[in-house]
């Protein structure tokens, strides 16, 4: 064990946000964080770091061990570059590195035995140098640093000067790079593009020490952890598993919980209606008997009740009218800043019913286009027309749609001049605002309640045909699963940009991927574009943008085949297992059958007949013998 956590324990005023949690983490586990917004995933990782303290509890770290923590946001400054200040983290590398420099000088001008001691002292610092892979820490450093997405040419840009979310990314770099024996990551993958992802599941799968993550990145977290701690109503609750396990198991759980609480209650009440009738009787025996029962319902032990549902969104697309068939039609559009293009004779067309997802790295142009089609960014070349009857919808990731210094409910009622008082806070109660709530100023607000507030508007447009910039970035697990079930419900058209896999695999129908400039298309979900992604980039790319195409995404399809065969092998054991309980559930039952018919008189009276049923047994117990062994190597196999 490297973390243990007893009893820890956290009010602020007005609300108990953890309460008396336990778990602890073994060495080399990789562990996953749950919960909704506001469970106190954040408040508890603070409290391991010793940022914020406990009111009750404790926290343990092994002795000696190291613990090494990602928050959200950063904050750096200073005139270091990226690459220096990665390379900041090697400060011992470099130091051991300059001593050995120094030394080398120096055993030019020594001689004897003064050079034999140097020459001592210099192979002492060589190993340890080796150790501490220093003749290859400037490749390690370049490696993390375009794993996490920097090109080359961002190495030498100041880190004062980067947006917070590449400051995020250098600080997970140096976080990685000094290899703590623990480390706590508090939604790693919220700035990083799909490759990133890849590079970093990759990365922390591989790694060498303990893992604590709190991600709402299902893919990542079904990939990456192999136990899920769940924090719920101020409790913990640990799952052996990655999230899907989780996920099941949970449901069971509660299902069993509400049943058995259902029973003792139902029992409960039974007991009681029994005492109530003995004392009606009003009999010195039914009297005892009732007093009897009443002890023994004093001492039952009722299991705690279940907590009721947390209130969640309710969201709902429902298309005003039917738009034609041909949604979106785009002819050559090409876009670009300050000299670089980003896309150039983008074509595509959208059929109504279709889910299409956009997808591709960072930077290269996805949320502009959908800019493009919204009317906030105009391109460069091409056209592109809507289709008969399309009424369109815009969810903006960066939520430019929402009016900072308005209230949520004048943002709706603004917007939807037609919706009376009642019809607004109705709307608005079903994305979780309510009573005074509503007069809350959208500056105020935390980044899942804006979501909250754009999706309120989305749904009441009643367009049929939306367009989603990154859904998902602010939601939490619950949240996205309720978006999820609203978009497979809908009956319109949708295209979308996000880097949630999970979703995309949930939702979408049909993939673009903006690559090289250009668009690739597949008829399927994540899985069906990660299993044919090779086969139509050779088919659509040049020789010179496959040199250049990243090696994650050659990873994530070998990952991708792996998970499927992985999935293929345990469906096949499962069906063996079924089959070799079954043979010896039948065998077993005829073995029976043969013990009750030697004692029937006219089967023991008959020689021939107890012969053969005789040798049957000895088949059946052979058998049988084989069987149960091959039980057991299947079950281990599980």
């Amino acid at each position: 064990m490297i973390l243990n956590i007893q009893k820890v324990s956290k009010t602020f005023p007005g609300n108990e946000v953890l309460r008396g949690v336990s778990f602890h983490i073994e060495e080399n586990e990789k562990a996953a964080l749950v919960g909704i917004n506001g469970a106190g995933k954040s408040t508890l990782l603070k409290i391991i770091v010793g940022e914020m303290a406990a009111d009750d509890g404790s926290v343990v770290l092994s002795r000696d061990r190291t613990l090494g923590y990602l928050a959200q946001h950063q904050d750096l400054s200073g005139d270091a570059t990226i690459y220096e200040k990665l390379m900041q983290v090697r400060q011992d590398v470099l130091d051991l590195s300059r001593r050995m420099g120094e030394s080398e000088r120096k055993m030019a001008h020594l001689q004897g035995e003064e050079l034999e001691n140097e020459m001592a002292s210099y192979a002492k610092m060589q190993e340890a140098y080796d150790r501490m892979n220093g003749y290859a820490y400037k490749s390690e450093v370049v490696g993390v640093l375009k794993g996490l997405g920097f090109a080359e040419e961002d190495f030498g840009r100041k880190v004062a000067t980067l947006s917070g979310g590449q400051k995020t990314r250098v600080a997970l770099g140096a976080l990685l790079l000094t290899s703590p024996d623990i480390i706590l990551l508090d939604e790693p993958t919220n700035h990083l593009d799909m490759n990133s992802i890849v590079w970093l599941e990759t990365y922390l799968m591989n790694y060498k020490g303990s893992v604590l993550i709190v991600s709402h990145d299902r893919y990542f977290l079904n990939r990456v952890v192999t136990k899920v701690i769940e924090l719920d109503h101020g409790s913990a609750r640990t799952y052996d598993g990655n999230y899907d396990i989780y996920s099941r198991r949970k449901e069971e759980i509660r299902h069993a919980e509400y049943l058995a609480y259902m029973k003792a209650e139902q029992e409960r009440k039974h007991q009681e209606q029994v005492i109530a009738k003995l004392k009606q009787f009003n009999r010195e025996k039914s009297i005892k008997r009732a007093e009897s029962r009443q002890k023994m319902l004093d001492k039952m032990e009722m299991p705690d009740k279940p907590h009721g549902e947390d209130a969640v969104m309710e969201l709902s697309f429902e298309p005003a009218v039917e738009s034609g068939n041909d949604v979106l039609t785009v002819t050559d559009l090409s876009k670009g800043f300050d000299g670089l293009t980003l896309f150039s004779d983008v074509t595509f067309e959208i059929k109504k019913g279709e889910h299409v997802a956009l997808i591709g790295n960072n930077g290269t142009g996805k949320s502009t286009l959908l800019k493009i089609l919204n009317g906030v960014y105009l391109p460069d070349m091409g056209e592109f027309v809507l289709g008969s009857n399309v009424i369109t919808g815009y969810y903006d990731q960066e939520m430019h749609v929402l009016h900072p210094d308005k209230t949520i409910f004048d943002e709706i009622s603004d917007d939807y001049p037609s919706l009376n008082n009642t019809r607004i806070r109705n709307a608005l109660a079903a994305f979780l605002f309510k009573g005074e709530d509503v007069f809350k100023y959208i500056r105020d607000l935390s980044g899942g309640e804006r979501a909250r507030v754009s999706l309120c508007k989305l749904m009441l447009s009643n367009a049929n045909f939306i367009m989603l910039d990154e859904p998902t970035n602010h939601l939490d697990i619950e949240s996205r699963e309720i978006l999820e079930s609203a978009i497979n419900s809908y009956k319109g058209t949708l295209f979308y940009v996000s880097h949630d896999r999970y979703f995309i695999n949930r939702t979408a129908g049909r993939i673009l991927d903006l690559t090289h400039k250009s668009l690739l298309n597949y008829i399927g979900n994540y899985d069906y574009y990660l299993e044919k992604k090779e086969d139509v980039e050779k088919a659509n790319l040049s020789e010179e943008c496959l040199e250049t195409s990243s090696a994650g995404d050659t990873e994530a399809k070998q990952d991708w085949l792996a998970q499927k065969e992985e999935a293929a092998r345990q469906r096949k054991l499962e069906n063996d297992i079924k089959r070799c309980e079954k043979e010896i559930e039948e065998l077993e039952a005829e073995d029976m059958e043969i013990d009750r018919l030697f004692e029937d008189p006219d089967v023991s009276c008959n020689p021939s007949e107890c012969v053969r049923l005789g040798g049957r047994k000895e088949e059946i117990a052979s058998r049988l013998e084989e069987l149960y062994a091959r039980w057991e190597t299947l079950q281990e196999n599980e």
